[in-house]
């Protein structure tokens, strides 16, 4: 059974800009990952995250504020459907709360995305920007 995941994170002293860019920037998003990145700030564009390994398409992207994607990780069951990825970012006062529901996890990998998320996303951004001010 798919699962959904949900996570609220807190960016502090930064803007939505900023984070938008992390991730709807190929440079940016590669550096940060640690692993080559394929994607485009273009609604219909196809992607791809650690060499290959995630790929999925835009589906809906409002500069700086949302980001809805397709997502689908390679070592999926091919009769597994792509799940559905949503970022928003909301300014509150000098922060940026984040909130991601990534849905239709396949249950067997829903644990590692989690996990994968605050490992590889969330962390490297905060230190990221931790060491910007």
């Amino acid at each position: 059974m798919a699962k959904t995941i949900t996570q609220k994170i807190v960016f502090k002293n930064t803007n939505t800009k900023a984070l938008y860019d992390m991730y709807m920037n190929e440079k940016k998003h590669s550096e940060l990952t640690g692993g080559p990145v394929k994607i485009s700030s273009k609604t219909g564009a196809v992607y791809s995250v650690y060499d290959g390994y995630i790929t999925g398409k835009n589906l809906h992207l409002i500069k700086d504020t949302l980001i809805v994607q397709t997502w689908r990780g390679s070592d999926w069951d091919q009769t597994e459907s792509d799940s559905i990825l949503i970022l928003k970012f909301e300014t509150k006062g000098n922060n940026v709360n984040l909130k991601m529901i990534h849905a239709n996890v396949p249950s067997e990998h829903a644990k590692s995305i989690k996990k994968g998320w605050d490992e590889y996303y969330w962390e490297p951004w905060k230190k990221s920007l931790a060491n910007k001010v």
